[in-house]
């Protein structure tokens, strides 16, 4: 019934914004207990608007026009893709605490919209229960794949059948469940098939023939990539080799571009790919000594100037968080909610970790490992810092959670600060001096062995 509701209301609201032309295209929303002020929309690696929310948390544009394809929707740290077309008016609906399984799209385009994400959400309830069978023989293994890709195409036909969808619109849906479990073929292959045969290899690989290795229109659709990485992946391997202790290699990586380079077609794709295996290797900062001699390939592999620009910026800030150097300068936020530089904080030798007010699961462990390092280590401050901007929610963690508030603090420009400490991961820790000189730039608190860090 409240589902019925919200879908009439904001069709109302969708119907007052009258979209004057047939190509025109509507975005709108409510992110309810939002993790920041702010939604952004992207397409491709572009962002195309960034919407402040109103006192409603609300946010909405009409567009004379927008190019067909996949644009992606973030609230920090959360994000979701959107397949758009000439005069879809799409209304999003997200509590940002559970932003993944309560988004519900309404209005023209919801239904290809809501297809997506309820595909997604089924296959991830389906990974741990196909991570308990790669102990399968490769047949039975095999056969449990094709049985639930039989399921989602079935589920495709239903909602086909009941949509009048665009051939695009169509190959993207299918797309969005072909290409999973050609994915998770690929991983089973690439775990357990390093001692396969040709014979072997062609019988499993048979999916192959029906998939395509250029398809520039999927250049930004998540499970497209996702599958090309794992193709490229056991491509790169070589036979007998274990690929978790080759992926650590940056000969691997090299590799991997090879492979780019000779069997991938589309160039969006091929940069994309490139782009996508640059930041794992960039990323990899046991390699750092060797990222000269990959970033020389890979600008010989890449055709874009603007990810070259974005893969070189990143090495540059990598190198900026080595041992010995002065941690950037950023903007921070205080418990009073007053604005200070991080420069500021550094009195003692200091561990800052990150948390995120959409994960707090994760919060509860860090504190939990937080409060035992302190012990430990009494000689160094714990630092907590929130990648959203604190709000009334945030500060009422503190005093759930018994936190000391002098401690905490919150990122003003999550984009401004991630680039300039590198983060990427909210189990990053950086650990600083009393002058604020980096002894680590790249730890992991949750890390067995974080303490000989300190």
């Amino acid at each position: 019934m409240n589902r019925l509701i919200l879908i009439i209301s904001t069709s109302i609201l969708l119907w007052n914004c009258q979209a004057p032309k047939s190509n025109a295209v509507f975005i709108g929303g409510q992110i309810v207990k939002p993790s920041s002020s702010f939604v952004t929309v992207y397409f491709g690696n572009r962002v195309l608007d960034t919407f402040l929310l109103d006192n409603s948390t609300r946010f909405s544009r009409l567009y004379d026009s927008l190019s067909i394809g996949i644009y992606k929707m973030e609230h920090i740290p959360e994000f979701t893709s959107m397949l758009l077309e000439p005069g879809d008016s799409l209304w999003a609906r997200i509590n940002a605490t559970d932003f993944q399984e309560s988004l519900f799209f309404s209005g023209r385009g919801a239904s290809k919209n809501n297809f997506l994400n309820d595909i997604r959400l089924r296959l991830e309830l389906e990974n741990d229960f196909l991570a308990s069978q790669y102990a399968s023989p490769p047949q039975v293994f095999k056969r449990i794949v094709d049985s639930l890709l039989r399921e989602k195409k079935e589920q495709w036909i239903q909602m086909d059948s009941l949509n009048t969808m665009s051939p695009y619109a169509q190959k993207i849906t299918q797309a969005a469940y072909i290409y999973p479990y050609a994915s998770i073929q690929e991983r089973y292959a690439l775990l357990r098939g390093n001692q396969w045969d040709s014979l072997q290899n062609n019988q499993f690989l048979s999916y192959r023939k029906f998939l395509n290795f250029g398809e520039n229109d999927l250049a930004f659709f998540d499970p497209y990539i996702t599958y090309l990485m794992n193709f490229l992946n056991r491509e790169a391997l070589h036979k007998g080799e274990n690929y978790i202790e080759a992926r650590q290699n940056t000969n691997f990586n090299l590799r991997r571009l090879e492979e780019i380079q000779n069997k991938i077609e589309g160039a969006l794709v091929r940069n994309n790919l490139a782009r996508a295996v640059a930041y794992e290797e960039l990323l990899n900062f046991n390699n750092h000594e060797n990222h000269d001699v990959f970033l020389d390939f890979y600008l010989k592999i890449n055709s874009s100037s603007s990810y070259a620009e974005e893969i070189n910026s990143l090495h540059e800030d990598i190198n900026q968080m080595n041992e010995g150097k002065t941690l950037p300068k950023i903007i921070l936020q205080n418990a009073e909610l007053k604005l200070l530089t991080s420069d500021d904080l550094w009195s003692k030798p200091t561990v800052v970790y990150f948390w995120s007010q959409t994960q707090m699961n994760h919060f509860k462990a860090t504190i939990n490992r937080v409060k035992k390092l302190k012990v430990k280590h009494p000689n160094y401050r714990f630092v907590g810092i929130s990648i959203q901007p604190l709000n009334p929610i945030a500060l009422e963690v503190y005093k759930m959670m018994a936190l000391d508030s002098e401690n905490q603090f919150g990122l003003v420009d999550f984009g401004i600060a991630s680039k300039k400490w590198v983060i990427t991961l909210l189990n990053k820790t950086i650990i600083v001096d009393s002058q604020g000189k980096i002894i680590n730039g790249f730890a992991n608190i949750m890390a067995p062995d974080f303490e000989k860090a300190l």
